[in-house]
C-alpha cells in the first residue's frame, strides 16, 4: 500500500519538505542567536552608559593607550574633554535621525596637551548648512566611540589627499590632515559648555536599546516549518486515502460476473496500467453471461415445416401427372 512514496516524484518530495524544514528551523535559531546577541549588547551599553564621566585622557591613556589595546573595549564610556575646536570640519553624509535624511558634523577637538580628539557634533537635516564650529574653549561631554572601518561591499572615500566629505569615522584616512596627534576613538557629542545653539547640529541620540524584531522572527520560521511537516502529513495520507477507495465502474458490474474482480484490480492498482489480455478475458466472460455464443453461427438451412410451406402447388383442384 505504501509503495507509491517510495517513488521518483514521491522522494523528490520528501527531500523538498526536509530541505524546507531544515532551513527554515536553522533561520529560526539564527534570529535566536542574534536576539541574544541584542540582548548582550543592549546589557553592555547600559552598564557602560551609567558609569560615571571620567576625562578622556585618563581612559585613553590607562585603557586604550599601548600595543594590544582595544578600543572597542571602552565604547559607550562617557568621558569629559576641554580644549579648542579647530575651524576645518568634516561632514559625515548620508545619515538619518528622526526620520529625516542629513549629516553629521565632525569637528577635531585641540585638547589641553595637544592630542585631537573627533568630535561628532551631531545631525543636520538637508538642505541646512552646516553650521560653523564655536570659537573658544569648550567642554565637552561624549560618548567614546571606536574607529570605523570599511565592510566588504561598502564605497570607499577618496583615498589621496584631504577629505571634506567621507562615508564613515576612519580616523587612520582622517589624521594625516591634522596638526596633531590623533586619538584612536572620537566622540558622539551628548552636551557641551557653552551649550549648543539653536543653530547648531543636534547631539547624536543614544542607541535604542530594544531587542528588536528578533524573537517574533524566529516564532515565524518555526511556524512556517510545522506547517510544511503538516502539508506533507496530509498529502501522504490524502494520497493513502485515494488508493484505498474503491473503483466505481468495477463496482457497477457486480461482485459475480467473471472479470469484474480483476477490471478492478487493474484500475486500482497504480503500479502499472492494464493490459489488453485481462480486459478482452473480461469482455468475453460478459458476453457469456448474457447467454450469447460468441462462436456459434445461424444455421441456413430450413426445417422440415418450412420445407414443406414453401414447395409448389399447381392450379386449384389439380393435381399433377
Amino acid at each position: 500500500m505504501y509503495r507509491f512514496l517510495l517513488r521518483p516524484r514521491w522522494i523528490g518530495f520528501h527531500l523538498l519538505v526536509i530541505g524546507g524544514v531544515v532551513l527554515m528551523v536553522n533561520l529560526a535559531f539564527w534570529q535566536l542567536r542574534r536576539l541574544d546577541q541584542r540582548r548582550e549588547f543592549n546589557a553592555t551599553v547600559t552598564e557602560r552608559i551609567e558609569q560615571d564621566p571620567v576625562p578622556i585622557d585618563a581612559l585613553i591613556d590607562g585603557e586604550v593607550a599601548g600595543p594590544g589595546a582595544d578600543p572597542d573595549a571602552v565604547e559607550w564610556r562617557l568621558v569629559t574633554a576641554s580644549g579648542t575646536y579647530l575651524p576645518d570640519q568634516i561632514v559625515l553624509f548620508n545619515r538619518s535621525q528622526g526620520g529625516l535624511a542629513g549629516d553629521d558634523v565632525l569637528t577635531p577637538l585641540v585638547l589641553g596637551d595637544g592630542r585631537i580628539v573627533i568630535v561628532n557634533r551631531g545631525f543636520v537635516p538637508l538642505g541646512l548648512d552646516v553650521p560653523p564650529a564655536p570659537s573658544g574653549g569648550v567642554e565637552v561631554l561624549g560618548r567614546v566611540r571606536p574607529s570605523e572601518e570599511r565592510r566588504r561591499g561598502q564605497l570607499t572615500d577618496a583615498e589621496d589627499g584631504p577629505v571634506t566629505e567621507v562615508r564613515r569615522v576612519e580616523i587612520d584616512r582622517i589624521a594625516p590632515q591634522l596638526p596633531g596627534e590623533v586619538l584612536p576613538v572620537y566622540l558622539d557629542l551628548v552636551d557641551a559648555v557653552p551649550a549648543p545653539g539653536t543653530g547648531d547640529p543636534t547631539p547624536v541620540l543614544a542607541p535604542e536599546l530594544d531587542e528588536g524584531p528578533h524573537l517574533s522572527y524566529a516564532v515565524q520560521w518555526f511556524i512556517f516549518a510545522t506547517c510544511v511537516v503538516v502539508g506533507w502529513v496530509l498529502a501522504v495520507r490524502r494520497s493513502i486515502l485515494t488508493r484505498k477507495a474503491p473503483d466505481p465502474a468495477a463496482a457497477g458490474r457486480g461482485p459475480g460476473r467473471p472479470g469484474a474482480n480483476r477490471d478492478a484490480e487493474n484500475t486500482t492498482d497504480t503500479d502499472g496500467p492494464a493490459t489488453t489480455a485481462d480486459t478482452t478475458e473480461g469482455s468475453a466472460g460478459a458476453a457469456l453471461t448474457a447467454g450469447a455464443d460468441p462462436s456459434a453461427g445461424a444455421d441456413p438451412r430450413p426445417s422440415g415445416g418450412d420445407a414443406a410451406t414453401t414447395a409448389p402447388t399447381g392450379p386449384t383442384g389439380s393435381s399433377p401427372h
